[in-house]
Order: C-alpha cells, then sequence, then structure tokens
C-alpha cells in the first residue's frame, strides 16, 4: 500500500489553517486542503506495513487502538497515491457513511496507531480521507442512490445524531421505509447543535447529508419528541421496528470548589447557544 519507502522520502504535511485575521470575519471553517499532489504524497508514506492497526478499532491494554468503523484505510492511501480518486471514495463508503464527517472532527485514533507514528510522524490519514469525499461532492460523484427494491416495512429511529442517521442510511439501503424522528428544529443532533461552525459547516456539509439522505427516500420528522408530541404507542402501532438512538444529553456535573461561581457552564449548553 502507498509506496514502501514513501516514509523515508517524504515528510509529514498537514493542511494549513486560513489565517486568523480572515477566519475572524466569519463562522466559515478554517481548515484547507492540501493540493492534490501533495495529497499523493502524503499517501505514499503509507508504508504497507505487516500489520495495519489504524483500521482495526479495537482494545489494547484497556486503550482504544485504530479506526472505530474499521476504514479500508490503507487501502484507500494506495488509491489516492495512484492518484485513482474515485476508487478511493468507493472503498471509503464501504465502511463509512458519512466520511465528511468523521474527516472533520473524528481524534483520528487511526494516526495514533500508524505503524509509520512508531519512528516517524503518522501518516496524514485524516486530511485525506477529507479529501476524498470532500472531491467526490465537488465532481458530482455523490448522488442519490435509492434502493433498488422496498421491503414494505417501516422503521422509526428516534434521535437524528450520527448515530440516528447512519442507521437510517443502512436501514433505508436495506430497502425499508425509514422515518427519522427529531425533537429539535433541524436534523444532526450534536453535528448541527454541538459542534461550531468553523470545524464542521451545517448547510454546506451536515445539511447536504441530510438532504442527499432525504432524496434516497429517508424520511425526516422535526420539532417532535417521542413520548410527548408522538406518543409511543402510535409509534409501535405504525412501525414493524423501532431504533432508538438519542444522545447523552445530561451532563455530569462537578462537585467542585468554585463550581457555583458566575460564569460556569456546561460545555454543551454553551456550544449549543454557539452554533
Amino acid at each position: 500500500m502507498g509506496k514502501p519507502t514513501g516514509f523515508l522520502e517524504y515528510q509529514r504535511e498537514v493542511p494549513a489553517d486560513r489565517a486568523p485575521l480572515e477566519r475572524v470575519k466569519d463562522w466559515d471553517e478554517f481548515h484547507l486542503h492540501l493540493s492534490d499532489d501533495r495529497l499523493r504524497t502524503q499517501g505514499a508514506r503509507c508504508m504497507d506495513c505487516g500489520i495495519p492497526f489504524c483500521h482495526t478499532g479495537q482494545l489494547i491494554n484497556g486503550m482504544a487502538s485504530g479506526c472505530p468503523i474499521n476504514n479500508l484505510i490503507p487501502e484507500w492511501n494506495d488509491l489516492v497515491y495512484r492518484g485513482l480518486w474515485r476508487e478511493a471514495l468507493n472503498r471509503l463508503h464501504e465502511t463509512n457513511n458519512f466520511p465528511e464527517f468523521t474527516g472533520r472532527v473524528c481524534p483520528a485514533p487511526c494516526e495514533g496507531s500508524c505503524t509509520v507514528g512508531l519512528l516517524e510522524p503518522p501518516v496524514t490519514i485524516k486530511s485525506i480521507e477529507c479529501a476524498i469525499v470532500d472531491r467526490g461532492f465537488a465532481e458530482g460523484w455523490i448522488v442519490p442512490e435509492t434502493p433498488p427494491v422496498r421491503t414494505g416495512k417501516k422503521v422509526a429511529v428516534v434521535g437524528s445524531g450520527p448515530s440516528g442517521l447512519a442507521c437510517a442510511a443502512q436501514l433505508n439501503r436495506a430497502g425499508h421505509w425509514v422515518t427519522v424522528f427529531e425533537r429539535a428544529d433541524r436534523i444532526g443532533g450534536l453535528l448541527m447543535y454541538g459542534i461550531p461552525n468553523m470545524k464542521l459547516d451545517k448547510e454546506q456539509v451536515v445539511q447536504r447529508r441530510v438532504d442527499l439522505l432525504a432524496a434516497e427516500g429517508v424520511r425526516f420528522i422535526t420539532n417532535t419528541e417521542v413520548g410527548k408530541e408522538y406518543p409511543i404507542d402510535k409509534l409501535r402501532d405504525r412501525f414493524d421496528a423501532i431504533v432508538l438512538c438519542g444522545g447523552a444529553t445530561k451532563p455530569n456535573d462537578l462537585p467542585i470548589p468554585g463550581r457555583e461561581l458566575k460564569g460556569i457552564h456546561f460545555a454543551m449548553d454553551f456550544l449549543r447557544g454557539n452554533t
């Protein structure tokens, strides 16, 4: 995968950020992409290691190691190195419903598990992933794909965060009719209301994927809290299956000195008010 000697020949290079004096004027994303040639060079650093820990999400000595969704990282690194961008996108979508999200906000345990990182800076996996999917959208390769056959089964997904959206995407792909219920006024959960726009653009990235899912047949119902506005019995009667994907919205408090002082906020309350 990649170039076996690439990690010896090329240095790790990460994308630049927009200049601070420029980005204070808006709330747009501030991370930029490397050029295609430089991304191919970064893909070349993937060293064809014998055991690619980067894509095997598992616990080693009680610590998370590698990609938790088992992305086939060495394979799409190699495809980028060879300039086969569309093939890289196809391979990326084999394991990841939303690489445009993970390529922006994932903490990249894959890079922490990269074998190159034992002696050298790891491969820039996260940047390559984001560039692959962004190019897929830019080139028009990512289009709505409706299932060829419908099963007639109806599934309710409660909660529209990352897990709810991924669940809806997979069930819809299997041919079921999927309805997603969200108590907020927009779809996305923490993607929409917990991550600042400068890290994850709400219109250009999150809403784009929601619109794509809707075009594929997923139905979204907002401003509806299941159990209140929509009774549980009604949900049971109208759907063949129910998947609960509610988020952990109750914060953990800290009983420490100074907690009662003014200006102390829970992180999610602060982020929700600023997204």
